[in-house]
């Protein structure tokens, strides 16, 4: 499988989609729009629109509001990394300075919020929308939620496996849940057949971030993201949890977690307490399973290109590199 494989294949589903998140983005405003078009000719895999379209197609043919609700999750997806990336205070996103770098963090919201109401646009527009908006309004709460408690955590350095589990379901996982859920709906899915496709992103979007979080070990700044990222932001993610696992030091590292902030040198204590410990081997394990039960989930719907090109997907987690 290859990203150009699933493009052809989608053919005018994906061109319609494009133009849709294009459309709907267009202003008068010429800063406005120039951040557009610097935005959109960054834009990253496209992952959640391929996902939401490719759903669409495996359980039926995708309509005009499958095209409008997989540009409106892409157009979510997108204010809530620069919202995010005000919080962070992240001065690059992709290998590219990010909005707030540019244009101060003021804008990067202004920004994000009209991406936002943008989305809200296509939505309200689409047949479906009722139930469409319902579930975009429940995956704002869980990023607001998922946001606060990884800032909850950050500080007392006391997340558990659990608390990790939930963070990324509401950050990460939840937009590919959106995103699959509403195509389910804009072709006619019965119950079973969306709670399938529910399935399927929860567990595809928890595997996606447990790669991006080995990653932030085990990767190199030529991702186009710098390594060692959410250590330094006090982030306690899979691979340390798994280090901790049965750790007679783990009071000892969770309370260098909190002092990181005055003492940014014992992030190299923790990355080679990591190492030590298989860390990673234990987050890639979890991230195997991950990977099974999206596949499985899959068994819901008929065989056909799509569904196995959502399969391919899923496994692309086990081994990518950015």
């Amino acid at each position: 499988m290859s990203r150009q494989d699933i493009i052809n294949y989608l053919g005018p589903d994906w061109d319609g989609t494009l133009a849709l998140i294009r459309e709907h983005l267009h202003t008068d405003v010429n800063l406005l729009e120039d951040t557009n078009d610097r935005l959109l000719s960054n834009s990253g895999k496209l992952l959640r629109p391929m996902l939401a379209l490719l759903t669409a197609r495996a359980i039926g043919t995708p309509v005009e509001a499958s095209r409008c609700f997989a540009a409106a999750t892409e157009l979510f997806h997108n204010a809530t990394l620069m919202h995010d990336d005000v919080a962070d205070g992240s001065a690059e996103r992709r290998g590219r300075p990010t909005v707030s770098a540019l244009l101060g963090p003021g804008a990067a919201v202004l920004v994000g919020d009209y991406w936002l109401a943008r989305a809200v646009e296509l939505i309200l527009g689409s047949d479906g929308h009722d139930d469409a908006i319902c579930l975009y309004s429940r995956t704002l709460v869980d990023l607001a939620e998922g946001e606060m408690l990884q800032l909850e955590k950050a500080s007392s350095g006391d997340t558990t496996e659990e608390d990790y589990l939930r963070i990324i379901h509401c950050k990460t996982a939840s937009l590919f849940c959106v995103a699959a859920e509403t195509a389910a709906l804009s072709v006619g899915a019965s119950p079973a057949q969306r709670a399938a496709a529910r399935s399927y992103a929860a567990a595809c979007g928890a595997a996606f971030q447990i790669k991006d979080d080995i990653l932030d070990y085990a990767g190199t700044d030529a991702l186009g993201k710098p390594v060692g990222v959410d250590l330094r932001e006090q982030k306690i993610t899979l691979p340390l949890l798994g280090a901790l696992k049965d750790s007679p030091r783990e009071a000892e590292i969770r309370a260098m977690v909190r002092e990181i902030p005055s003492h940014p040198e014992y992030c190299d204590v923790i990355r080679a307490f990591v190492a030590e410990r298989d860390g990673i081997g234990y987050a890639a394990r979890q991230l195997e399973a991950w990977v099974e039960r999206a596949v499985r989930a899959l068994e819901a719907f008929p065989e056909s290109p799509a569904r196995e090109y959502l399969a391919d997907i899923a496994r692309y987690n086990q081994f990518r590199q950015v």
